[in-house]
């Protein structure tokens, strides 16, 4: 068995580094140069941690045993202790451990476990016997299946109490109810408790009741005393605790003798925990989570939409203010929470961004405002499965967790939206795991969300561990999105994280190793195999309304890009959902009017838009409005105010409303007034009056909808590589290439430790007893004798950058001041300038 890990992996064939480099792709960044280099990095602690990881319960626990196996069960004083990181662990120790009666564990269940480990170089060696790689101690718990250490490296009167099995049983069996409450809450683990030494009063890390003893030695003393004097758990000073407190230790001894029904690691689960018991039918989840999706589609518009009316400004400590997000929340009809969510996932696509107003900007800073981006223009003309794939591409990728919005901050300040507050670089990982367990069950079943923690839990314990709080956010996120419906993963939501792409293909997969696929879906607009599959469950888009006799008009289905366009301008919305209902107003009308419209258009755009007669009081309506809409006319002399109608001028000179326009006649057909046109046309209209603005040359100005402003684009997350935290994504080509870099760089590293002496120091490394660099004469007749001998030679050389460098070479030729040699490892002709070659030694 090989005595280091490098050593092991020289052994190791191409197809078992590739499969060591998929597992830990964490290891190639950067590339390593050869074995050594690799195996340093694999046992280093932050990559055995990351490998750590990915291991679910039953594997770590088997890694348990192999700990708690590998330490000597005996020290021979006189030789020295023997080195526990050294020591080798025979499967069978493993196997005896870990399949006791009571374990719930099988020797099939545990040799594969044991495989997996040897596959990621946590354990190795052979099947059989096998060492644990250096670092894994360093990443995982002091204290392997919660056992606490053994009693000789703990005390030496609790080691005595230890040595006699009979008596630390009878100690074990006299233990009050209270402090055997203690034990066995020790036993379960972690093994440490606390004892505070000014009153003798004891606590636990277990959270130990302090009774006293009900009975036996020492009755009257506290639980964790009575366990101290009795020699069952032991003082330590290297172990944490609060002033005026001890820490105390279970040893190993009594933990086992305690769990002498479980085994040394406590029951073990070797099968994840069941989930989804509860059935739904596929097709009625992928059907309410559609009309989620389109809904929550909607409700994004309609804030955004608010958010492009009215900007929210951007806080001089970042993010949007509370009641700026709650004015945009009653505006969007959303609540709060979603309206947080919402506003970061709009952030993340690129939807949102922050533009600077230059003329409130001080000296000291620039205002800025909150509002949509240019982006958001072309994504509200796009399909609604589009849109929405977008949303939660976004939502997928952004390392943000809005779920914290609205908390308090360690200084008790508000977290705000689009704040640095809530940005966390682990958030787009914990969602993908947290829907990979959905994704992971059969179609159809529904687990609850305990039961999708307790997956979580046993999946990865390590990653999973606090984050119960987290795990709950990704699942109500993911059914306000509508990626989940009835607590079920969609089936485009399945679609749309696994990645797949036009051809229903991965597109990560490794016949797309440089991601042709995804750059063409996204660049051209192929649809996903995600949206397609959204698009089908939802309603096609209507081209048509149905107009009611109470001038109601309702859209049976989601209206075409171009159909809510001309509805935003002519109707007020009333309801909304997979109908909605608009109802047409004076004051829609007048809008339209303003807009351009004429009223034989509008005439025509309902004629052409309803199924159902027109009724005739819109016809009235739309009539009527024409009618009185430029009866006025309004300029830019300060303001005037100019009619053929006579009579109406008096009226709105008359008009008391108006007074603070301070109108006055100059002509028959004249006012004017001081206020700016702007204002004037907003009061007119306030009073009733429908006049319309005019250019100098008194024609009409058809003012028509006003240029929104909006932020500078900005690219979404999901098209650039948002997290550090992950591993790079590893093709089968890649990894193929790795593998040959590393069999050529351990080739060259072995080239170099064969190395002769003089080649050493003419390339510049360290030689001991070597005085001085071989001659340059003597060089050149070595290496005209290897001419003539055909011999292999090693030649030092300074190359083209000016680096000093070897390599072993057979000489072809010398003339002309350069040396021909064939390098027959990679079987290449190399030619050397005279004037560069250092030394020249004949290979043995």
């Amino acid at each position: 068995m090989a005595n280091t890990l490098a050593d092991h992996l020289r052994s190791r064939s191409d197809a078992e580094l590739g499969d060591l480099l998929r597992l830990r792709p964490d290891l190639v960044v950067p590339a390593p140069t050869d074995i050594t280099t690799l195996a340093a990095r694999a046992q280093s602690r932050v990559s055995s941690a990351r490998a750590l990881d990915d291991l679910d319960e039953f594997t770590l626990r088997i890694l348990d045993a192999a700990r708690l196996c590998r330490e000597p069960s005996a020290r021979d004083d006189s030789a020295g202790s023997t080195d526990a990181a050294d020591a080798a662990v025979e499967l069978d120790a493993v196997l005896a451990m870990a399949t006791v009666p009571g374990s719930g564990a099988t020797a099939a269940q545990v040799r594969a476990a044991v495989g997996r480990l040897l596959a990621r170089c946590l354990l190795y060696g052979s099947a059989g016997r096998f060492r644990v790689a250096g670092g894994v101690d360093e990443a995982s718990s002091p204290y392997p299946a919660g056992l606490g250490r053994p009693a000789a490296d703990l005390d030496d009167r609790v080691a005595r109490r230890c040595a006699d099995p009979a008596a630390l049983r009878r100690t074990l069996l006299s233990a009050p109810p209270s402090a055997r409450a203690v034990l066995d809450r020790l036993a379960a683990g972690p093994p440490l408790g606390t004892v505070t030494t000014a009153t003798a009063t004891p606590a636990t890390s277990a959270q130990a009741a302090d009774t006293p003893a009900g009975g036996g030695p020492g009755d009257g003393v506290s639980p964790v005393r009575w366990l101290v004097e009795a020699g069952l758990l032991a003082v330590v000073t290297d172990a944490p605790a609060t002033a005026g407190s001890q820490a105390v230790e279970l040893p190993r001894e009594v933990g086992l003798l305690l769990r002498r029904d479980t085994g040394p690691l406590g029951t073990l689960r070797p099968d994840p925990p069941a989930a989804g018991s509860a059935e739904r039918d596929p097709k009625v989840v992928d059907s309410t989570g559609a009309g989620q999706a389109m809904e929550v589609v909607r409700q994004a518009g309609a804030l955004l939409e608010a958010l492009a009316a009215e900007p929210a400004p951007l806080l001089r400590t970042g993010g949007i203010g509370v009641r700026e997000l709650r004015r945009l929340a009653r505006a969007g009809g959303v609540s709060e929470s979603l309206a947080g969510l919402l506003i970061e996932i709009g952030y993340a696509a690129g939807l949102v961004g922050a533009a600077e107003l230059p003329a409130s900007a001080s000296r000291t800073a620039v205002d800025q405002q909150i509002l949509p981006t240019g982006s958001y223009d072309q994504w509200i003309n796009e399909p609604v499965a589009r849109r929405w794939e977008r949303l939660v591409g976004a939502w997928l990728a952004m390392t943000r967790r809005a779920g914290l919005i609205g908390r308090r901050d360690d200084r008790d300040r508000p977290i705000t939206a689009l704040s640095t507050d809530v940005e966390r670089a682990g958030a787009p990982p914990v969602r993908r795991t947290v829907l990979g367990v959905l994704a992971g069950l059969p179609p159809g079943a529904a687990p609850t969300a305990d039961e999708v923690l307790s997956l979580l839990a046993w999946q990865a314990p390590r990653r999973s561990r606090g984050r119960d709080d987290l795990h709950r956010e990704v699942l109500d996120e993911a059914a306000q999105l509508g990626v989940t419906g009835l607590g079920v993963l969609t089936g485009y939501g399945r679609s749309l994280l696994a990645g797949e792409g036009r051809d229903g293909r991965d597109i990560s997969a490794d016949d797309d190793p440089l991601g042709v696929r995804a750059t063409e879906r996204e660049h051209r607009g192929a649809a996903s195999t995600a949206e397609r599959a959204l698009a089908d469950l939802l309603p096609s888009p209507v081209d048509h309304v149905l107009v009611q006799a109470d001038l109601t008009v309702v859209v049976p289905g989601p209206p075409e890009p171009a159909l809510a366009a001309e509805l935003e301008l002519v109707a007020e919305p009333e309801s909304t959902g997979a109908a909605s209902v608009h109802r047409v107003t004076p004051a829609s009308v007048r809008r339209a009017l303003d807009a351009g419209y004429q009223a034989a258009e509008l005439h025509e755009l309902f004629a052409r838009r309803s199924r159902t007669p027109v009724p005739q009081g819109l016809t009235y309506l739309i009539d009527d409005s024409a009618r009185t809409h430029g009866g006025l006319r309004a300029g830019s002399a300060g303001g005037y105010l100019r009619s053929d109608d006579e009579a109406l001028l008096a009226t709105v000179l008359a008009d008391r409303r108006l007074a603070a326009l301070s109108l006055r006649r100059l002509a028959p057909t004249v006012l004017v007034c001081v206020v700016p046109a702007g204002r004037m046309l907003e009061a007119l209209r306030q009073a009733g009056y429908a006049p319309v603005p005019e250019d100098g040359t008194g024609a009409a100005l058809r003012t028509g909808r006003p240029r929104a402003r909006r932020a500078p684009v900005r690219h979404p997350v999901t098209l650039r590589s948002v997290d550090p935290l992950a591993a790079p994504k590893l093709t089968a080509p890649r990894i193929s290439g790795l593998v040959e870099q590393l069999r050529r760089g351990e080739a060259a590293a072995r080239a170099v430790r064969r190395t002769p002496g003089p080649i050493r120091a003419a390339t510049g490394q360290t030689v001991d007893g070597l005085a001085a660099v071989q001659a340059h004469s003597q060089a050149l007749a070595v290496l005209q004798q290897a001419v003539r001998d055909k011999a292999l030679v090693w030649v030092g050389y300074v190359d083209a950058h000016g680096a000093a460098a070897s390599r072993l070479v057979r000489p072809v030729s010398i003339g002309g001041g350069f040396l021909r040699a064939e390098d027959e490892r990679t079987e290449t002709l190399h030619t050397f300038a005279l004037q560069r070659v250092t030394a020249a030694v004949v290979h043995d």
